[in-house]
């Protein structure tokens, strides 16, 4: 689309845009509103954490955000960094009577952290990372989700700990369901499944997680989740229903602010989830970031750097009032493009609707059914941890696939800082195995040529990996604007299958441009898999 066409941005495009940005955001805050308390509860950060994430998300950061159209807020992939940190420090008796305390110390400095990242231009790091990896640590985050929350969705809870256990208590937790409970989970699931799939417009325009609170809250009341009670099924009594199957609060929003204690944020534990939030966090904050892009119908391109100091800042002001971490959250960025939003003020009334609402009603929160918000975030894992994820992974190529499964078996395993790097190290010894270079493991060789007065031709030699393509990225965009570029790849031995796919965005990124990129070079190259941007070897 031509720039005349691009909304205006700022203060000036405030007026232009308003009509829709305004709907967008009121459309985008009644999805936020179940989802942020959902997120906060499975974190165990209480149910205004999330709220206060996404408030702030909305009204501070949208002044600061590199994404014109993402939507700030929690987000379910954050779940099992967030739920293990307060497992952790409640696991330690000189942590445990502060350990949400201590908890929001971790959010605060590794926001920070992200501030140190977007001001040193780390957003780089989003073409490091190999696709298998990040794929494998996205479906590793939704069976984490699964393994938390399948079980509220049929009123039960497990006392197991490790991710596998909470896998293996899922058909025990099934067995033993509550009646009540289960109707108003299953219910919602089937909502969440089956209103995607009307093709009547107006099924279109409802959002889910509102048609699930719409059915939910009533049936709570109608089997009275407000008091303990006993439930029956066909006359006889089975077992008691307990209140903790509604959000349970105290207070209002400004009596929930909770600030945090720095104590012991020089431990273990601590070091370790400043780490995961930091380095996850941005990790896939950047991921759902060019995934967004790629919907922009204005087909905007994010400033990733611009984007981490959006994100450090906001971080460090969520953990210092009590709020979970956030990121570019894509379920509701996608939502907000499909609603029409034209510039980020979308994710400015998005913040304002929240405070409004949580401010004036936080009562209102306090009748909604936890079965239905953990059905919420188990639709969510589900998408995260689909087939079609293994299926598409299968086709990229069996060692794509492999890269895969090492991520999600050694995250389920141990965490999700030693499962991406596992992800990382499999990907790089299959390069290593394909003749893949160390002499330009982390640095291109690349050497330049004038070919004609508007082409330049960039001959890369020996591997063009993952692991120096941010290098070599740099200097295909250090060519002058104004010139058409040729990748020639005839004197490498490999291609691997990430480079092969930066290299068809950026062959749509310069045709927007209207300029030319062209990769040549591959004819005695064979491809590792039947698909079109499978990674490429020398023949023998």
């Amino acid at each position: 689309m031509n720039a005349i066409n691009v909304p205006k941005d700022g203060l000036a495009g405030f007026k232009e845009n308003f009509r829709a940005d305004f709907l967008s955001g009121f459309l985008v805050f009644l999805i936020a509103l179940p989802l942020c308390i959902g997120i906060s509860l499975a974190s165990d950060f209480g149910a205004f954490g999330g709220l206060f994430t996404a408030i702030i998300g909305g009204i501070i950061v949208t002044f600061f955000s590199g994404a014109k159209l993402a939507i700030k807020g929690p987000a379910a992939g954050l779940i099992p960094i967030a739920f293990g940190c307060m497992e952790a420090f409640k696991a330690d008796p000189t942590t445990a009577p502060v350990a949400y305390q201590c908890a929001l110390a971790v959010v605060v400095v590794a926001g920070v952290i992200q501030i140190l990242f977007g001001l040193l231009r780390a957003g780089v790091m989003s073409d490091f990372f190999p696709n298998s990896a990040v794929h494998g640590m996205l479906a590793s985050i939704g069976l984490l989700i699964i393994a938390t929350q399948a079980h509220s969705v049929f009123g039960q809870t497990t006392t197991a700990k490790t991710a596998v256990d909470r896998l293996a208590a899922i058909p025990h937790s099934i067995a033993n369901l509550n009646p009540e409970i289960a109707l108003i989970g299953l219910l919602s699931l089937a909502i969440l499944f089956t209103l995607p799939r009307i093709k009547h417009p107006l099924a279109r325009k409802i959002p889910a997680p509102l048609l699930v609170l719409f059915f939910a809250v009533p049936l709570g009341f109608l089997f009275d989740l407000q008091h303990a009670h006993m439930y029956t099924v066909a006359g006889h009594e089975y077992g008691i229903v307990p209140k903790d199957h509604i959000v349970q609060i105290k207070g209002d929003m400004f009596g929930a602010i909770t600030t945090p204690i720095f104590t012991h944020i020089l431990s273990s534990v601590s070091l370790t989830y400043i780490a995961l939030f930091a380095l996850i966090g941005s990790i896939e904050s950047t991921a759902s970031a060019k995934a967004i892009d790629t919907l922009d119908p204005y087909k905007r391109k994010s400033n990733f750097n611009k984007d981490l100091l959006a994100l450090g800042i906001g971080n460090t002001a969520a953990g210092l009032v009590g709020g979970l971490p956030m990121i570019s959250e894509i379920v509701r960025s996608s939502a907000n493009i499909n609603n029409g939003a034209r510039t980020r003020w979308a994710n400015f009334w998005h913040g304002i609707f929240l405070l409004a609402v949580v401010a004036a009603v936080p009562w209102a929160i306090a009748y909604i059914p936890r079965a239905a918000l953990g059905a919420m975030l188990v639709f969510t894992g589900l998408r995260l941890a689909s087939w079609k994820e293994l299926r598409h992974m299968a086709h990229v190529g069996k060692e794509q696939l492999i890269v895969f499964l090492v991520t999600i078996v050694v995250t389920i395993g141990a965490d999700l800082l030693v499962g991406i790097v596992a992800g990382v190290v499999t990907e790089l010894v299959f390069n290593l195995i394909h003749r893949g270079s160390l002499s330009v493991l982390f640095k291109p060789s690349v050497v330049a040529h004038d070919d004609a007065p508007d082409t330049v031709r960039l001959e890369v030699q020996k591997a063009a990996t993952f692991t120096n393509y941010i290098g070599l990225k740099r200097r295909i965009l250090a060519v002058d604007p104004g010139k058409h570029v040729v990748v020639d790849l005839s004197k490498t031995t490999l291609v691997d299958a990430n480079v092969m796919e930066y290299f068809h965005e950026l062959t749509e990124d310069f045709a927007r441009m209207n300029r030319k990129f062209v990769v040549t070079g591959l004819e005695r190259h064979t491809p590792m898999s039947s698909y079109a941007h499978a990674g490429r070897k020398l023949a023998a």
